[in-house]
């Protein structure tokens, strides 16, 4: 398999080209190394040892890159930090996580220093990467910049080198986010680096430096990480996108040569979205391994992108707390609609109300459980325990195995919608609302119904140019005829300008169904 693990390749080559910033700003890789010793050295010098946490509130790139490479060789847990959030959310995440250090990008300065604030930690564990003009309500006074930290430490590697780990925070959809702790493994950095790239060869991908790896979405997102991650341990070269756009993707794809990249569902969508003219001029026959998930994709938007890529299109269902499946293009194009078969190192069990497992082909609750792998939810043991049963554990979901072992999503329990007694599943309805080309975006979700407990709401995000109307609404419903049963159809279609999505494309169901359900016992 050749050499694996950052340290030795950026030593064996420290002209390789690593990273790519969004500005396009190359980064060798023996300059990531050596910002990393450094930025260790520093901090060991401020008392950091194994185990300890740093957190990063930074974009897409190099410094956030640096921040994981020295975490991982430190013995340290890393938290990239979502941007999106407020102070006061940032806040809790520093002092949740228990950080010795925190980093905070020029970009999100003001929020970086309220939280910073709000969490306690001591003003001379605030870093920051380029200029914070002012201090936001005294949060900033004290906060160095991490040239300033840095400067005078050696480029060396670090004694007592020892496996860090990312730690990231669940969405918290229901409640306050938790990290999603394991247990430390006391490997070797390298030895650890090349334990983690068992997930990308699961779909293939092969190391060496003529792969290119672009990284698509946030990378506060723990799939982002740990793909890109590894594909730099990989030797791959990381292309880094600050905000996605559907055009400058198939530009960067012909400008590097991408081999492999991580996307979700609605990237699909906007990308066939464009002219027939804009899709066909870029070469995209670098393309391996471009993997998707996060969210259900539906059959023919992924049949569209079959046709247009190939067979380079992998799907996978896992989570945060490990586990998984993975639908290779064959494995689909047999069984379409599914996410795949477990991981060979994964194991799934669907279960019902009484936690008893289901037939073949009967929805449950999907749970799952990977091998060697234990993680707690931290500072929550109720919690932990919550989503367990036995050794297996849940994030909610709703599924089913069929004959040939291949899974099948329904949805998110919560999402469930109950009507008549019936249980509906919005995913379903989405997934067939989504293909109309009037539809830029769709969202299903249940709303309060005297008689039925609960009636179907779809709100839309219409294409491009198209203007919302009540005959608009009507096309749409009418659209499900002969292809849903109509006790699917929605009874009432809203409009919105814009979906409130993650960028990971996790859709923030809450925000949209939230407000029908107030005042109402049955709001979750």
């Amino acid at each position: 398999m050749g050499t694996l693990g950052f340290w030795r390749l950026a030593q064996a080559d420290p002209e390789w080209v690593a990273a790519v910033d969004p500005d396009g700003t190359e980064h060798r890789a023996g300059d990531l190394l050596a910002r990393a010793n450094r930025l260790v050295h520093a901090l060991r010098g401020l008392g950091l040892k194994a185990g300890d946490g740093i957190c990063g509130l930074v974009p897409n790139g190099s410094d956030g890159l640096v921040l994981y490479l020295a975490a991982l060789q430190a013995g340290w847990y890393y938290t990239p930090i979502n941007w999106h959030l407020t102070g006061p959310e940032i806040g809790y995440i520093v002092a949740d996580s228990e950080a010795r250090a925190f980093f905070v990008h020029e970009r999100y300065a003001e929020e970086g220093m309220r939280g910073a604030a709000e969490s306690g930690i001591p003003a001379e564990r605030v870093f920051t990467f380029g200029r914070v003009e002012g201090a936001v309500d005294g949060a900033g006074e004290g906060a160095r910049s991490v040239a300033e930290l840095t400067e005078g430490q050696p480029d060396t590697a670090p004694a007592d080198r020892t496996a860090g780990a990312t730690m990231h925070y669940t969405s918290g959809t229901t409640g306050k986010p938790k990290g999603v702790r394991r247990p430390l493994s006391g490997l070797d950095p390298d030895e650890a680096a090349g334990l983690m790239t068992f997930l990308l060869t699961l779909f293939g991908i092969t190391p060496g430096k003529e792969n290119v790896h672009l990284v698509t979405s946030p990378n506060y997102h723990t799939a982002v990480t740990q793909f890109g991650g590894t594909a730099l341990q990989m030797g791959h070269t990381l292309v880094y996108m600050d905000k996605w756009d559907a055009e400058e993707t198939l530009r960067l794809c012909e400008r590097y040569r991408v081999t492999n990249s991580h996307m979700v569902p609605t990237h699909f969508k906007r990308l066939l979205a464009l002219p027939a003219d804009v899709r066909s001029k870029y070469d995209l026959s670098s393309l391996r391994w471009m993997i998707h998930a996060a969210a259900p994709c539906p059959v023919p938007v992924k049949w569209a992108m079959l046709e247009w890529w190939g067979d380079c299109i992998y799907e996978y269902y896992a989570a945060t707390e490990g586990g998984g499946t993975i639908a290779t293009p064959e494995g689909w194009r047999s069984h379409p609609g599914t996410v795949g078969t477990a991981w060979p190192i994964s194991e799934l069990l669907i279960v019902d109300e009484n936690l008893e497992p289901v037939p073949t082909g009967t929805p449950g609750t999907i749970y799952m459980k990977m091998l060697g792998v234990r993680f707690e939810y931290k500072g929550d043991p109720a919690k932990t325990a919550a989503n367990r049963l036995r050794d297996h554990f849940t994030v909610g979901d709703i599924g089913y195995l069929d004959e040939d072992g291949y899974l099948f999503l329904c949805d998110r329990k919560a999402d469930m919608i109950i009507s008549g007694g019936t249980n509906i599943y919005p995913a379903e309805i989405e997934n067939e609302l989504m293909v109309h080309p009037k539809i830029a975006d769709v969202a299903v979700f249940g709303i309060p119904d005297e008689e039925w407990g609960e009636q179907i709401k779809a709100v839309v995000e219409p294409a491009a140019g198209v203007v919302p109307s009540p005959e608009l609404a009507d096309e749409l419903i009418e659209s499900l005829r002969g292809r849903l049963s109509r006790m699917k159809w929605p009874k009432s279609v809203d409009f919105i300008a814009e979906m409130p999505r993650e960028p990971n494309g996790k859709l923030l169901k809450r925000k949209l169904r939230d407000p029908y359900w107030k005042g109402h016992e049955r709001a979750i």
